[in-house]
Parts: structure tokens; sequence; C-alpha cells
């Protein structure tokens, strides 16, 4: 791909969404960006991004569209709306929903993408926004693979561990595989981390000590500090994990499949928000216990 010639659309500049963009103007691509709230792009526009007042019109001026919003119903209105990618799109052109988003939505994408003579990917993404300040999210890939392959050095740009799962609604899938274990993990990060203040060890010195042992993970690592010094300020919000949480387990419905942790889970994330937690990073999870 000639990145001269190339151009990208981005829809989608939240916390997620401009880090992404910023490795995108990096390595050269010509971007053109939406978002419902102009001022979440201006830093984006000041490095050299097109603002486009509606989907419609990044549709008709990128060769490759990536979108990262917050819900499936946003998904749907951003590609089957009146103003939307599948109507407007330049014929040819590679769709790329990096919402985490349900599966379903991703085969319906995909289907009408076909019909209307283009191509379409489902790409969510894990690393929350470490991952996309730092250019090493993990990228899941669902579609077509040869056009995984074109368009993975734009994917490249922002992801280390990217990697094809299959067809359309493969990395649906997977995100949700990837939900499910992180879920019932921030619960053993909380609980370990409450249980060592009432032992009265130094919760500084027991993190140095599990998170480079069995136990180790993203979350012990990066945000079981952040619970530390009462830092709740989202990588990832708590409105968007239940979210994830509530497909993972429709998905796990339609299949006979019962999963007690991630039902729990979601019931203690459930309880947070009913509190006025739903804006706040998913490590505030501890104040379920405080």
């Amino acid at each position: 791909m000639n990145k001269k010639q190339l151009a990208v659309g981005f829809i989608g500049t939240g916390i997620m969404g401009k880090s992404m963009v910023l490795h995108l103007l990096k390595a050269n691509y010509e971007l053109f960006v939406y978002n419902r709230s102009k001022e979440k792009a201006i830093e984006l526009i000041n490095n050299g991004a097109t603002w486009c007042d509606t989907p419609k019109e990044v549709a008709e001026k990128a060769d490759v569209i990536i979108t990262m919003v917050g819900y499936p119903y946003d998904v749907e209105e951003v590609y089957f709306g009146s103003n939307g990618l599948i109507a407007h799109a330049r014929k040819g052109a590679t769709l790329i929903d990096m919402t985490t988003s349900t599966p379903t939505l991703a085969k319906s994408i995909y289907d009408a993408a076909k019909e209307n003579d283009l191509y379409s990917l489902d790409a969510p993404v894990s690393g929350g926004d470490i991952g996309a300040k730092n250019g090493t999210l993990t990228i899941m890939v669902g579609g077509d693979k040869a056009i995984f392959e074109k368009v993975s050095p734009i994917l490249s740009c922002f992801g280390q561990n990217i990697i094809y799962q299959g067809s359309a609604g493969a990395g649906q899938h997977t995100k949700m595989c990837n939900q499910i274990a992180i879920a019932t993990n921030m619960i053993g990060v909380a609980e370990a981390l409450v249980y060592a203040k009432k032992a009265g060890l130094d919760p500084e010195n027991v993190l140095k000590s599990i998170s480079a042992g069995a136990a180790g993970s993203f979350s012990l690592s990066n945000l079981a500090p952040k619970m530390l010094v009462n830092d709740y300020s989202p990588g990832f919000f708590i409105k968007h994990f239940i979210k994830d949480m509530g497909i993972a387990l429709e998905e796990a419905e339609k299949m006979n499949l019962h999963l007690p942790g991630l039902s729990l889970a979601k019931k203690l994330y459930d309880q947070l928000a009913e509190k006025g937690e739903e804006n706040s990073g998913t490590q505030a999870l501890i104040k379920y216990w405080e």
C-alpha cells in the first residue's frame, strides 16, 4: 500500500481512537476524521488530519475507513444510517470496525458490504488506552483473509499482536473471550489488594512479588497500581465493560453455555454503575469492597 496515495478515514476519536489516529499520522497516511464531538478531534486536526462533518463525508473521501465508537447501536448508525458508510463508501473501499460489538452485527456489516462492492473486517482490540498510546494493541480480526493481509500495514501502526481469527464475526467472538478472561481476573486483582491491606502488608511490595509471578496479568501490572492511589480515571469505561460483558453473556446463552464467573463480574460492575461509577475506569471495581 502506498501511503501517499491511500486515504484513511477514522470515525470515533475518543480515548482509544485519538491515539490510534496519531500513530497513523506519524506513519504519513492521509487522514479524514469524524467524531460526534469535534473538540475531541482538535489535536488531530492540528497534527494534519482533515475534519469531516459526517460519516458520509469520510466515506466519500477514504479508501479504508476505521470505526471505533461506543456501542453496537452506534456501529449500526455509522454503517447503516442515512449518512452511513454502506450507502456512501466508494466502491472497493475497506471498512474496518474496531469497536467491541456483536458477532451478529459484524456478519450483517460483512454481508451488506459485499452486496455494495465493499470489503469489511471486524477487528476489535485489547490493551486499553495504554496500548493505544504505545501502539501495542492486540487486534483480533474476522473477515476475508486476503483483505486482512492487504490492510495489515495500517493495523500495524497501532498494534503488535495482530492475529487473523477467521470469517466475519470471528474477531468479535475472540474479543468476547478476552473480556471473559479480564472480567474474573479483575475480581481477583481487587480481592488480592483488599486481602493484602487487611493482612497489614505493604500493597506495593505485594504487587512487586505477585505481578512477576504466575499471577501476573495486564490488570495486575497496570491497573492495580492505580487502585492503590485511588486513580479511577478511565482507560476503559465501566459502562463499556458492562456492555461487553452483556454481549458475551448473550452469545453464551445462544450456545447454551453458562458462565458463572462472568455473570458475577457483571453483577458487581452493575452495582458500581448504579452508584454512579459508570464513567470510571474498570479499576474502580475495588470500590465494591470499600
